[in-house]
């Protein structure tokens, strides 16, 4: 069997798919699993085992381009797919894989993707309250109950790449590290104030771990905030290296602090130890999926809203979250 899985658009979502392609592989013994993604998830693509070639998807968020679309529909037409697992909800996400007759194309529902989409499963928000149950539920005939849902997914890092990483960047692994992830791609609402992390840098500093800072270039402006308020004692990495040697990096770290975003779910991933702070999102239905994570959330009544940026402006789900209590976990992870 030759399939083609229709990638999410975020790296967090990607990482949660990965037990779908594991319950792929298992269901279909010599299967040649492929990826059709955007090119900013592509490098987690490539550290799946399951996965055998991830394929350009060139269009940006909401971005129609229908003689794109049939362009590239005709690239994977010759690739003589069986079947495409379409992972997004959307109707464009739909379109590629009709037009390239793949005759077996399987999703949810979505956006009345009726004919698009020709193995229909209707998502039972109740019964499949995670991402990830709700990506593997797709693995099984419509209908049919979802078993063994304990999942953790698993991407690869080698000391191999991890030195190679090192080498290109020219920078050596300190004796004790901790990663700090201060962005949220979705918004301000998912992010620890930068006062916070630069307070509980200076306090794991001074128990004696260097701390590096990663993120996207669109980070790089709240890490540059963070380390001039613990002078000093951050390198900022945000936007200076690509997601495959971010992915080594963090693979490095004895702990990693973040909030809800995808390097997150990348560091779950790696099996990396994690405390993991939440704002306006919930736990759960996106955790991050390990037993060496532990969870920070206040639980207000106006939380988890969802939103972007706070609606009732004042983000107490995160500013009362203080720097002490998150030390107190990184204290506690970092001893068991």
């Amino acid at each position: 069997m030759k399939a083609l899985i229709v990638a999410p658009s975020w790296i967090g979502d990607t990482i949660m798919a990965q037990p779908l392609f594991a319950r792929l592989h298992a269901r279909h013994p010599g299967l040649q699993l492929d990826a059709l993604a955007p090119r900013w998830v592509a490098p987690v693509l490539q550290r799946m085992a399951e996965i055998s070639d991830v394929v350009d998807s060139p269009f940006g968020h909401g971005q129609v381009s229908l003689k794109a679309r049939w362009r590239l529909a005709r690239q994977l037409a010759a690739r003589r797919y069986d079947a495409v697992y379409v992972l997004p909800n959307s109707l464009k996400s739909a379109l590629v894989p009709f037009l390239a007759g793949i005759p077996k194309r399987v999703g949810f529902t979505g956006e009345s993707r009726y004919g698009l989409i020709n193995v229909r499963h209707r998502l039972n928000k109740q019964a499949l309250p995670l991402m990830v149950e709700r990506f593997a539920q797709l693995a099984e005939p419509p209908g049919k109950t979802l078993e063994n849902s304990v999942f953790r997914p698993k991407i690869r890092s080698t000391a191999a790449e991890q030195q190679q990483t090192l080498a290109e960047l020219g920078i050596e692994r300190p004796t004790r590290l901790v990663a700090f992830c201060p962005g949220a791609e979705y918004g301000p609402a998912k992010r620890w104030p930068a006062a916070h992390f630069a307070r509980l840098a200076r306090s794991l500093a001074a128990d004696g771990y260097a701390i590096w800072l990663f993120g996207s270039p669109k980070d790089h402006a709240v890490a540059e905030e963070i380390a001039g308020l613990a002078p000093g004692l951050c390198r900022n990495l945000c936007g200076t290296t690509s997601l495959a040697q971010a992915v080594d990096l963090l693979a490095l770290a004895d702990l990693v602090v973040c909030n809800d975003s995808g390097l997150m779910h990348v560091a779950a991933a790696l099996q990396r130890p994690i405390v993991a702070l939440y704002g306006s999102s919930s736990p759960g239905f996106t955790p991050p999926l390990s037993d060496q994570a532990d969870i920070l959330s206040l639980n207000l009544e106006c939380s988890p809203c969802f939103k972007r940026e706070c609606p009732l402006g004042h983000l107490d789900c995160l500013n009362k979250l203080s720097p002490d209590q998150v030390l107190a976990a990184c204290r506690a992870r970092i001893a068991r």
